[in-house]
């Protein structure tokens, strides 16, 4: 597989790499910040290599490529693009002033904690192998297994330190993360984050047995020198200062003493306002939010477990999940008081339901290219991966959507009535039980099959009531419709929409007019970037009236979200992409009615749009519309000028 050359197709339907802010990446996602996404080539972006569905969210366009691929692919967009992670130009900072401020806030914690987030996995999993090593009574009663086999107890021992080590100096993770993200030095963020967890500072593990608390005499002030290990809150407002400081000192020192006192300057003064007022204070404030969770969930018990397991998935739509690694942290590190984490165990509900209800799909439909899809996201859910399954099966089909949460739902209630907790961070899905004390496994597992069972059968019951959205060889080609009054709906449809063109020609390698009106190479299109041929060859048309039929026998590859572009693949292979009009992308899908789905099977000569002509010309906007040949297929124009919809206006080259 050739990664950069997928990161040079990304690259280039984004706009160029002059479009590009920021460039970073989650489990399965590429995340751009973008300068104008209305350069943005959908449709081509969609047909890259690898690339399992695009969206816009919180500033960011994200791409979704799957777990293991995007990191390589990331790699190869920060070599091209020539940015580091997450860098973006200072004058482009004010874009992400805009918006709301709660989702400001979460982009901020997204991008600081999406870069360190392996390392913490990676420790949180041999925290769980430890607890495998160590508990008690998991295998032989009253003993663990290395007082059953003491030849293990040193390889408990490393793997304790591996996987404490992210934890005990996550200040310094974050203070590179934060630091960078608020534009300052990332190594003095590190630095900082060295001398909160300094091993001469009291550990904040050890400050509830602490008999006495050390302090530093600074001219009759006592400061107490406590360190911040596995503390989050207090780091990122730290980091925040660091960085205000340096560029305020690096705007108004001079450039012969800037590499000199800068460094020193912004390191003593963010220490000095560490200790004496920001740690103590942001500390407090980080442990009664931990407790106050835990307190919630405490007394609201199985109810509130309820609540959090529906609301999960809408969250991570959001991308708010993200927040949650800055008080799942917090509560794992002080699993001593809390007793672990139930934000895990919850994530873990949510994920299997996900898996649950693709996998439900995948043994109802008759449609290949959706079965192929469920496979492979369905396992990557069940193994803590959810957005190919969210945004790939689920959202699109709605109820499948409905009843994953129902099941997480579900299961979260039974996991907080149990009181199972994660005493570690982990992979969020079936293999998510070594996060969890051993104790609980039992309950996990019953909270796992809770989810599942309710996701699938509701899934189930969905799709067979309602099998045209499962089988692709339906009548109507609706596909699912969740209204009350879907029957009628379908019928006025159906009654009201003009009966489909009469084609020329069987021949499977013909493409016909899509609409009536008037037809020309592609060459001659008003517009430069189609008439280049830079997405491709084909032809133009003007229509004269508003109904698209399908210029050929095939299935609908993909509708653009507002609607202006289809595209389509035939049956002998050929790729086209229709697009409706100039610029038509800003009218929000106003003028157009879709009278298909995307994984259709379509006739030639069957109505796919209702387009609204005269609401793009009182918008000022041209009605030219390109068909392009999008895979490059030889071809032949057989007819130019005026056409009727269904008349063969090229001939694919055999």
């Amino acid at each position: 597989m050739d990664y950069n050359q997928i990161a040079k197709d990304i690259i280039q339907d984004v706009g160029g790499k002059e479009n590009i802010i920021s460039a970073v990446h989650c489990a399965t996602r590429l995340r751009l910040r973008l300068r104008d996404y209305n350069k943005v080539d959908e449709p081509k972006l969609t047909d890259v290599d690898q690339v399992k569905g695009v969206f816009l969210a919180n500033d960011q366009y994200q791409i979704i490529l799957g777990s293991g691929t995007v990191n390589l692919v990331t790699d190869e967009v920060l070599k091209e693009t020539g940015l580091g992670a997450g860098a973006a130009a200072p004058a482009e900072e004010s874009n992400a002033q805009k918006g709301n401020p709660v989702m400001r806030f979460v982009k901020v914690l997204s991008d600081i904690f999406v870069p360190i987030i392996p390392a913490i996995v990676a420790g949180g999993l041999l925290m769980g192998l430890n607890n495998v090593l160590t508990a008690s009574g998991l295998f032989v009663p009253g003993k663990s297994l290395i007082e059953i086999m003491p030849e293990f107890a040193g390889l408990a021992s490393f793997i304790n330190l591996c996987a404490n080590a992210p934890f005990t100096f996550l200040p310094v993770l974050i203070g590179i993360s934060a630091t960078k993200k608020f534009g300052g030095n990332p190594y003095l963020g590190a630095a900082m984050g060295m001398i909160m967890v300094h091993p001469d500072l009291l550990n904040a593990y050890s400050l509830a047995t602490a008999e006495t608390v050390p302090s530093w005499n600074w001219f009759g002030l006592e400061v107490q020198s406590i360190g911040y290990q596995g503390t989050v809150l207090p780091v990122l407002v730290v980091s925040w200062i660091l960085a205000t400081i340096e560029k305020k000192l690096h705007k108004i020192t001079p450039s012969w003493l800037d590499n000199l006192t800068t460094p020193l300057l912004s390191i003593l003064v963010t220490a000095v306002l560490t200790f004496l007022f920001v740690g103590p204070i942001m500390r407090t404030a980080g442990d009664w939010l931990a407790y106050g969770l835990s307190w919630i969930y405490s007394t609201l018990g199985f109810v509130g477990g309820a609540i959090f397991g529906l609301l999960y998935a809408p969250i991570t739509i959001t991308g708010m999940h993200h927040s949650f690694t800055a008080i799942e942290t917090q509560l794992i590190a002080a699993a001593e008081t809390t007793g672990g984490s139930f934000i895990f165990p919850t994530a873990s509900m949510n994920n299997v339901a996900q898996g649950a209800a693709v996998l439900a799909v995948l043994m109802t439909t008759k449609n290949d290219k959706l079965k192929s899809i469920c496979s492979a996201s369905g396992i990557s859910a069940l193994l803590g991966i959810t957005e190919p399954a969210m945004f790939g099966i689920t959202l699109k089909l709605k109820y499948p959507f409905y009843a994953a949460i129902i099941g997480s739902a579900v299961g979260s209630a039974w996991i907080a009535a149990t009181h199972t907790l994660a005493l570690a961070m982990g992979a969020a899905g079936l293999p998510g039980f070594i996060s969890i004390a051993p104790q609980s496994w039992g309950n996990f597992f019953i909270g796992i099959a809770l989810s599942m069972a309710v996701s699938f059968g509701l899934t189930w019951y969905f799709m067979k009531k309602h099998p045209e959205g499962a089988d692709e060889k339906s009548s109507d080609k609706k596909g699912f419709s969740f209204k009350k009054n879907n029957k009628k709906e379908t019928k006025e449809e159906t009654s009201a929409a003009p009966t489909n063109a009469t084609v020329d020609s069987e021949d499977k390698h013909a493409i016909h007019a899509p609409f009536n009106g008037t037809v020309k190479p592609i060459s001659e299109c008003k517009d430069g970037v189609f008439a280049s041929k830079a997405m491709g060859d084909g032809i133009v048309m003007t229509p004269e009236d508003g109904n698209l039929y399908s210029p050929v026998d095939g299935e609908i590859m993909l509708i653009f979200p507002t609607k202006h572009a289809i595209g389509l693949k035939s049956d002998d292979g050929t790729e086209l992409l229709i697009h409706v009009g100039m610029d038509t992308v800003n009218l929000e899908g106003k003028p157009f009615t879709t009278m298909v789905n995307q994984g259709d099977k379509i006739k030639a000569g069957q109505l796919l749009l209702k387009v609204d002509l005269k609401a793009i010309q009182d918008a000022g906007l041209s009605i030219e519309t390109p068909v392009v040949i999008t895979n490059a297929k030889p071809f032949t124009m057989v007819k130019e000028g005026p056409v009727k919809a269904g008349e063969t206006v090229v001939t694919i080259s055999e």
